[in-house]
């Protein structure tokens, strides 16, 4: 999944030794430019993120999975970064990121300029025009 949104804070860097030899964990707060703004909580595991990226007020774009475990009969959910560079910064090659567009809905859709009521085997004719409800129209 991915996530463009701005950083409005930096939490301590926390590190310690586990089975696999020293671990460090990064935890900053984005916030989505919606017109309802969502706070969200990212982890950013190891050395994935560069200094120079993690200043407060960058637009970020967060490359990341939700994960969810169960402990002691409770659950908790972490989203955990796997790449994480500015938003609209160029790649390597010189172009911009291509993300994929995912099928949603109704696999049978063409996705193409036209409107709705040109699209093959389409429930609407051209001549439809959706219309506020009448009291005929209403059950009661």
């Amino acid at each position: 999944m991915q996530l463009t949104a701005k950083l409005i804070d930096i939490l301590p860097v926390q590190t310690g030794e586990g089975k696999n030899g020293t671990w460090k964990k990064q935890t900053i707060i984005l916030e989505t430019a919606d017109n309802y703004p969502k706070k969200i909580c990212v982890l950013i595991w190891g050395d994935k993120a560069s200094e120079n990226v993690l200043h407060i007020g960058n637009m970020l774009t967060v490359s990341f999975d939700i994960e969810s475990r169960e402990y002691n009969g409770r659950w908790y959910t972490d989203v955990k970064a796997w790449k994480v560079e500015l938003a609209g910064a160029e790649d390597v090659a010189g172009t911009a990121p291509k993300h994929p567009q995912l099928p949603m809905g109704n696999s049978n859709v063409q996705h193409t300029e036209g409107a709705i009521n040109e699209i093959p085997g389409s429930v609407f004719d051209k001549d439809d025009v959706f219309s506020a409800p009448t009291m005929e129209d209403l059950p009661f």
